[in-house]
């Protein structure tokens, strides 16, 4: 397999497991999304909005381009539009790299540090592995503190998204 595809198939489990936390999240009123957690931003509705930031973040410095909002401005403060938002940006992260050529994963690219504004080189294979750890990271912090306010704890486990792929494409076959 590829870099791309490898990349390509991480993307997707990206958007599916962000669906599985979303559907234990929506278990939860408003007020207990905003309530105070022990979170990097203080709430599953601030870390949620974190994670787009991330993802535009780095999305804009893959394809060097000015990223728009600040470190700690709040992307969406509507529950609804930020989960619609986060999955847009996941599908069209998956649509762009898909447009890549091979070369792109084996290359590098330079960007400059939000808060230092130092300028990097950093391997394209190093940044996206970045993005989807982190994002899995993150998602288990977000999981932890809902559970706790009583919503259900999501499988968000990658061999989970494998095997439902797996068995959707079985299901195709047989249509």
């Amino acid at each position: 397999m590829s870099f791309k595809q490898y990349f390509l198939y991480q993307t997707d489990y990206q958007h599916w497991a962000n669906d599985v936390l979303f559907s234990a999240l929506d278990r939860l009123d408003d007020e207990s999304r905003r309530s105070a957690q022990k979170l990097f931003l203080g709430s599953i509705h601030g870390a949620v909005d974190h994670l787009l930031f991330f993802f535009r973040k780095w999305n804009a410095r893959l394809k060097g381009e000015q990223q728009a909002a600040g470190y700690n401005e709040m992307l969406h403060a509507d529950w609804r539009e930020l989960k619609n938002a986060l999955r847009q940006e996941i599908r069209d992260m998956q649509r762009w790299l898909e447009q890549q050529p091979e070369t792109f994963f084996d290359g590098k690219i330079t960007y400059r540090r939000t808060l230092s504004h130092e300028v990097k080189d950093v391997w394209v294979r190093d940044v996206l592995t970045h993005m989807f750890t982190y994002a899995s990271l993150e998602r288990g912090h977000i999981s932890a503190a809902a559970s706790a306010l009583g919503a259900p704890s999501p499988n968000m486990a990658y061999y989970i998204y494998r095997l439902e792929m797996g068995e959707h494409l079985e299901n195709m076959r047989r249509a």
